[in-house]
């Protein structure tokens, strides 16, 4: 109790409730605007940070963090295109009841499957997250090198497209952290006889080329939308009473699978969203309906997807390990505030672990307070001619990269970025586990490091840590998993 009344005492002040409520606006406006999203709308917010508070700047990226994913069900509904990759399934149903002139009952199911699924998910993040923060002490340095090579191969293999190119993504991010003078020996590498590389790369600006730039030059080469489209005449409406307490069984299940998918690092909402939608459309009464414009299919969509922001934020806060790029940025704001996830940011900082689940649960309602009275702007926002709408995008995204550290330079390898991810856009190559192997890369070869030495350079002997024989046993189970299953396919098959 002495934690909660200090996160209140330092959380409750209005300018903290004001980036909260600002944070919250934007990243539903960002989510409803298709090509944004969650990363985009994060890293808009960033040159706002410098000189706020630590508790406002946390207020105002919670804020985003959780209400973008819902914002991409809005343009789902209304114009058949997901503002997020999130809100994809939610096309499915939501689009064919605007079409039948239900398009204010549709809002009004997304808006209240997305504040179920932030609450669940946030009650099991504040459960889990400190628990395991505190046991994370009792991480060697075999462990942690081991967790993160479950992460990265998590992420591979759930990218889209070729797993190879998943593994090849997240190893390029690993390599991108050893450019630069090295801490322990203090050469330099790969600077290329470079002095501007010297210092390193800062993951930030990197980030934003590659996720918010390579948009805005991939968009401009498809020459932009044609015509903005009509939204006129949409509203809010909050489903009958008797229609909720009938999907309650749905609701849980949507729940379950948002929180816990989110919690395996590299999933996130997008996997979370398709797998309770084929869950929720096999298990469902109403299943004939699917597609056709049933509320099961909203429910099963938008619980998920929110539901994944809370599970995403345990290995975030518990362990600093992000699943996604959304995690990337908030774990960046922290670093750049001084605090350390972990066992750190539990035991001397628990009030800020404390205030942040505060500001989550503050986030959500407001969330649905902007879907209830807020839904007929946005929809009109979604008008916005999109030149102008991708050009501010890049007017922030150079002033975010140059604001990290006040170097010139950060904006050059952020354009460099920017078009590097256009190139493995046209690639197939994913590019979430490079700036997620760019998060961990220094934890990962620091470990690595401090390992081999207390092992006198036997391998084996570092990996003879129990905790990191049974992460890197589950890494193995993880990767042969599908293929055992293919092949018995097969011998059933044949």
């Amino acid at each position: 109790m002495d934690q909660v009344a200090q996160a209140i005492a330092v959380f409750a002040s209005v300018g903290v409730l004001v980036a909260l409520i600002i944070g919250s606006v934007w990243g539903t406006i960002a989510g409803a605007l298709p090509g944004i999203g969650t990363v985009a709308a994060l890293i808009v917010a960033l040159p706002f940070t410098f000189g706020m508070s630590t508790e406002a700047s946390i207020a105002l990226f919670l804020g985003i963090y959780v209400t973008s994913v819902y914002g991409g069900s809005i343009s789902a509904i209304l114009i058949n295109t997901p503002g997020t990759p999130q809100s994809a399934a939610t096309v499915l149903d939501g689009y064919p009841m605007a079409k039948a002139g239900q398009a204010d009952l549709a809002i009004g199911w997304a808006t209240l499957s997305s504040l179920v699924g932030g609450v669940f998910s946030l009650a099991v993040l504040i459960v889990a997250a400190p628990l395991l923060a505190r046991v994370s002490v009792a991480f060697g340095p075999a462990a942690i090198f081991a967790i993160i090579v479950f992460a990265l191969t998590c992420i591979a293999w759930v990218s889209s497209g070729s797993t190879i190119k998943g593994l090849l993504a997240g190893v390029i991010g690993l390599w991108l952290t050893t450019i630069g003078t090295d801490d322990l020996t203090g050469y330099t590498r790969f600077d290329f006889g470079q002095p501007a590389l010297m210092g390193g790369l800062s993951l930030i600006p990197v980030l934003i080329g590659i996720f918010a730039l390579a948009e805005v030059f991939h968009r401009a080469g498809h020459y932009f939308a044609a015509k903005p489209p009509d939204v006129s005449n949409v509203g809010f409406r909050m489903p009958a009473l008797g229609e909720i307490t009938l999907r309650i069984p749905q609701f849980f299940r949507a729940s379950v699978i948002g929180t816990f998918i989110g919690i395996l690092p590299g999933t996130g909402a997008t996997a979370a969203t398709f797998v309770s939608y084929s869950d929720l459309r096999r298990s469902s009464p109403r299943r004939e309906n699917f597609g056709k414009g049933e509320p099961d299919g909203l429910v099963a969509s938008e619980t998920a997807n929110n539901a994944v922001t809370g599970g995403a934020l345990i290995p975030t806060l518990a362990l600093g390990i992000p699943g996604d790029g959304g995690t990337v940025v908030l774990l960046g704001v922290l670093t750049i505030q001084g605090l350390t996830p972990g066992f750190d940011l539990a035991q001397n900082n628990p009030h800020i672990l404390t205030g942040a689940f505060l500001l989550i649960l503050i986030a959500n309602f407001i969330m649905f307070g902007l879907g209830a009275l807020g839904s007929r702007i946005f929809a009109k926002i979604l008008a916005m001619p999109e030149p102008i709408l991708m050009a501010f995008i890049m007017l922030f995204s150079f002033v975010g990269a140059f604001v990290v550290r006040g170097n010139p330079v950060d904006v050059i390898i952020c354009a460099a970025a920017g078009v590097v991810g256009v190139i493995l856009r046209f690639a197939k190559y994913p590019v979430a586990p490079i700036v997620i192997g760019m998060a961990l890369g220094t934890t990962f070869e620091g470990k690595l490091r401090q390992g081999m030495i207390s092992a006198q350079g036997d391998f084996m002997e570092f990996i003879s840590d129990p905790i990191a024989l049974g992460v890197l046993g589950l890494t193995v189970a993880f990767v042969a998993a599908p293929f055992i299953g293919s092949r018995r396919s097969g011998e059933k098959n044949g």
